[in-house]
């Protein structure tokens, strides 16, 4: 599937493929993305993430408005203990199935806002 965007700074999500996201000219099944890099991610079982999986992109300067958590195909709630970790730290987190992640990125990456992304594989 193509996604087509808007002119927007940095990386941008191009599309799916197979399990994963297109990002430029790379595929990455599972996807760490900021407005300055993406970077490929083998992230734990869902039920198991905390901040320290997050770091790569969390340590944006300034701090990213909030995380985009893209959860698989399904949506799943992320755990309490990183949502209040994060929290702690006043970055929010809009979790959503990962597809719809990847849609997402690209509409507020072309608002230019300052986010961070961790999308889970697509299956």
């Amino acid at each position: 599937m193509e996604v087509k965007r808007a002119s927007a700074e940095g990386p941008v999500i191009a599309g799916f493929s197979g399990r994963g996201f297109r990002v430029d000219e790379g595929v990455y099944e599972g996807l760490l993305i900021t407005p300055e890099r993406a970077d490929g991610w083998t992230p734990p079982p869902i039920e198991e993430l905390t901040e320290a999986d997050l770091v790569p992109v969390l340590g944006l300067d300034p701090q990213p408005e909030f995380l985009l958590l893209g959860t698989g195909k399904t949506l799943v709630r992320p755990p309490r203990a990183l949502t209040a970790a994060l929290g702690a730290k006043g970055i929010g987190i809009e979790a959503m199935d990962s597809r719809a992640a990847a849609r997402a990125w690209g509409v507020l990456r072309a608002e230019l806002r300052w986010i961070a992304g961790a999308l889970y594989p697509l299956d």
